[in-house]
């Protein structure tokens, strides 16, 4: 926010200069952007007014003015359109120096003797505005150095203002805040009533108070909108960003700007009926001020009347209502809007207005009645008028409830670090405008109507320390009583996980919880995400149902950048959309890509395969010492490969999905080469069995080789499952070492190679118990599957 140093020193004025109050003001938490001078430096300009304007002899688009300088006549060659008779100007004399070293000298302009310039505010520095001369109000002293006039020895200062300090988005916030640094007073203006010098009025009906809970209104007749406002009015607008329009309008962004109370000017003759405050019906558009028609949406509140809607409740009044050069009558709105229903409104519609910006961040609900008293004052003495009553209505059950907060001494010091005088915490807790009253532990204050950042005892900690000035806080080493918290055993860490993904080659990714639409409707085509009411942009429109659009958006953006060997995973939220609400699912997922190792003299260029990504999952569920809970089962998956694609499931239940991205997809994204993905509900990860101990046996091992042909439908998991309830006890181990398919094998079945491995802890096993062992495994394999022995 821009603000005129010189209108904030009109409120309160401490002994420091531009630079000092700029870091004081940042020191407290409005961080100051920039210190710029409002104008450029310039010399030898004065007000001057035109006597008459004549056109050029030799050239059309030039006038021969005679100009009035307050000690003589001159005769000065003009281009701009708007040069006229009785026009007052800003005039460059002979010798003048304006902005970038530009001397004016006297001269002749197509045989025609011009002794100076009459300037436009782009010449002098003062804006962009080129469209022709600077017009000076009719009361400007002729003679007058424009310096002086204009007061332009005047600096703007540029504040970030956080959004939990609204209440500083006007110039009476900021000069709180500058009263309390510096222990000085306020110097508002007056806010007394305007007494109502006719009986008119306009109904009022608020048909949504959860969305408005106060609304006032009031009719001033009479008014001459020609009359341009007053220069002081229109240089403090100019400092602050806002161009000026017409009396009417200007009056309300001086409102805003002053009080960061936002305003609308209706014109009265334009109406039909009374004003109803009510949310948006379907088929509704409104033509705003800016020329854009809008289809209103859902939701949206509207002021209307009988014949449609007029305004955008908190972000833009309507065309067909706005104040014109031919307004006399005018409906002055000043309502309290609450932030949580406009919150990205405005921005729903593509619009960011100084408005809705206040609005949604919110505005002094106690402020609108005053504030209309502000803008009456004003208008009546810049466009004269008759005022009618104030129509006011509320619904305070729907205001913001302010409850006290208590604020403990105790709590003071053992949260800054050091005692705080009772007296300087009464000083800044009543400086920031909260009633106070002492207790026998601390204090209990009522916070005012324009804080809404304050609700309970911290923020009053953060406002003590804020104000008494974080670089005077003491030093002091931490001191408190820890107490270690028991962690089961059974439970695995994140970290642990991404440290043994990072020893297995696989780098973490973070990615947006919001994807792009079609991308999620790739990969989960039967959900229907949830999507975003303000998106950053259309590619990030919908909360991920899956972790997958992301990593191998980050995997396509890898590979179109050289890099040949990619393995990526990310640990993250998913958004399911449930039977009864939303299901936000942790989640593991990984992607390879490329070469199965990096590039070295001592291994081979061999492209990654889905055994590979298969491992480093398996290695994961190792870690869990559970791992013979979770089985692989043949699935299918959208986008994924469906011979390529297996289900993970623990203890039957569906967990995740393995597989490799179908070529299809693959050419849709421009990946040119095989990826593999998996994804796993990550619980199943962090949680494993609690360690035992087993005695390593003393007796040898005996293992045992089975080869056999089965059907190539047979899982190779469904077998090895059989075979170890088939081999009792004495197995200890079990392992598929070889799988082969070709020549010498019937093309329809396939050939498993299984290790077998028995022992016992309490004698060495003899022949007879292994070989009974094994005959109970072949005679199983070859009546339940069809297996024959492989010689």
């Amino acid at each position: 926010m821009k603000i005129s140093e010189q209108w904030l020193r009109e409120w309160v004025s401490p002994a420091l200069d531009s630079a000092e109050l700029a870091h004081q003001i940042t020191m407290a938490g409005l961080e100051v952007d920039a210190i710029e001078p409002v104008s450029a430096e310039f010399s030898g300009v004065i007000v001057a007014e035109i006597i008459s304007a004549q056109p050029h002899p030799d050239a059309d688009k030039l006038r021969v003015c005679q100009v009035n300088t307050g000690d003589e006549t001159v005769q000065v060659v003009c281009g701009a359109p708007n040069a006229r008779a009785g026009l007052k100007a800003p005039l460059a004399r002979v010798g003048a120096k304006l902005p970038g070293d530009f001397k004016i000298k006297r001269a002749k302009l197509r045989g025609v003797e011009s002794q100076g310039m009459l300037c436009a505010e782009q010449e002098l520095g003062l804006s962009e505005e080129s469209a022709g001369l600077m017009e000076l109000a009719h009361e400007a002293p002729v003679g007058t150095d424009l310096r002086d006039y204009l007061d332009l020895d005047d600096k703007v200062i540029d504040i970030s203002i956080t959004p939990n300090r609204a209440d500083c988005l006007g110039v009476i916030g900021v000069a709180r805040e500058v009263a309390l640094l510096n222990s000085l007073e306020v110097n508002a203006p007056n806010l007394a009533p305007v007494a109502p010098s006719i009986e008119d009025t306009l109904a009022i009906s608020v048909e949504a108070a959860d969305g408005c809970p106060r609304y006032v209104g009031r009719i001033i007749r009479n008014i001459d909108v020609s009359r341009p406002s007053p220069s002081w009015l229109q240089e403090k607008l100019r400092r602050c960003g806002i161009r000026c329009i017409d009396a009417v309008v200007d009056v309300t962004n001086y409102l805003l700007l002053e009080l960061g109370q936002p305003m609308h000017a209706f014109d009265l003759a334009k109406l039909q009926g009374g004003i109803v405050v009510r949310p948006a019906a379907p088929g509704e558009s409104l033509a705003l001020l800016d020329g854009q028609t809008v289809d209103v949406q859902p939701g949206t509140l509207l002021i209307a009347d009988q014949s449609g809607p007029l305004a955008l409740a908190g972000i833009m009044g309507g065309k067909a209502s706005a104040v014109s050069e031919t307004t006399t009558d005018i409906f002055l709105e000043s309502a309290f809007f609450a932030p949580n229903l406009l919150a990205g409104r405005a921005r729903s519609y593509g619009l960011h207005t100084e408005s809705s910006h206040r609005f949604e961040r919110g505005v002094d609900f106690q402020l609108q009645v005053a504030a209309m008293e502000r803008a009456t004052q004003l208008l009546l003495e810049i466009v004269g008028g008759e005022a009618g009553p104030v129509r006011e209505v509320v619904s305070r059950a729907d205001l913001p409830s302010r409850p006290d907060v208590e604020l403990r001494a105790a709590r003071i010091e053992k949260v800054l670090g050091f005692r705080l005088a009772t007296d300087e915490v009464e000083r800044i807790l009543r400086g920031l405008g909260l009633e106070v009253s002492a207790g026998a532990e601390g204090w209990t204050c009522r916070i005012p109507s324009w804080r809404f950042d304050i609700a309970i005892e911290v923020d009053l900690l953060e406002e003590l320390a804020r104000v008494y000035g974080y670089n005077q806080l003491p030093v002091r080493h931490i001191h408190a009583d820890l107490q270690m918290r028991a962690r089961p055993e059974t439970d695995l860490s994140i970290r642990y996980l991404r440290r043994h993904l990072g020893a297995r080659g696989f780098r973490e990714a973070i990615t947006y919880s919001f994807v792009d639409p079609e991308l999620q409707r790739l990969f989960d085509p039967e959900l229907v995400p949830v999507a975003l009411k303000n998106p950053i942009s259309a590619e990030m429109a919908v909360m991920r149902t899956s972790l997958l659009p992301g990593l191998v958006s980050a995997v396509v953006h890898n590979v179109n950048r050289q890099q040949s060997r990619v393995r990526l995973f990310e640990t993250g939220l998913r958004f399911a959309p449930g039977r009864d609400a939303l299901q936000q699912v942790p989640t593991l997922a990984m992607v390879c890509a490329g070469e199965r190792f990096a590039e070295s003299w001592s291994t081979s260029a061999e492209a990654v395969d889905l055994f590979d990504l298969k491992g480093d999952l398996e290695s994961l569920l190792a870690l869990t010492r559970m791992p013979s809970d979770c089985a692989f089962e043949a699935a299918e998956r959208a986008a994924l490969h469906p011979g390529q694609t297996a289900r993970i499931t623990r203890k039957g239940q569906a967990v995740g999905y393995i597989g490799a991205l179908h070529p299809t997809a693959g050419a849709r994204l421009g990946l040119g080469m095989p990826l593999y993905l998996c994804e796993i509900d990550l619980a199943v990860l962090l949680e494993g069995a609690r360690p035992e101990f087993r005695e390593i046996s003393r007796f040898p091992e005996v293992r045992r080789d089975l080869a056999v042909v089965v059907d190539k439908t047979v899982p190779a998991r469904q077998l090895m499952d059989a075979v170890r309830a088939a081999s009792g006890t004495y197995l200890t181990d079990l392992r598929l070492f070889d799988v082969y398919t070709g020549k010498g094998i019937d093309p329809k079945r396939k050939s498993l190679a299984l290790g077998l491995t028995f022992r016992d802890h309490s004698r060495t096993l003899d022949e007879e118990v292994v070989n009974l062992a094994m005959g109970q495994v072949v005679d199983l394999l070859e009546k339940n599957y069809n297996a024959e022995l492989r010689n």
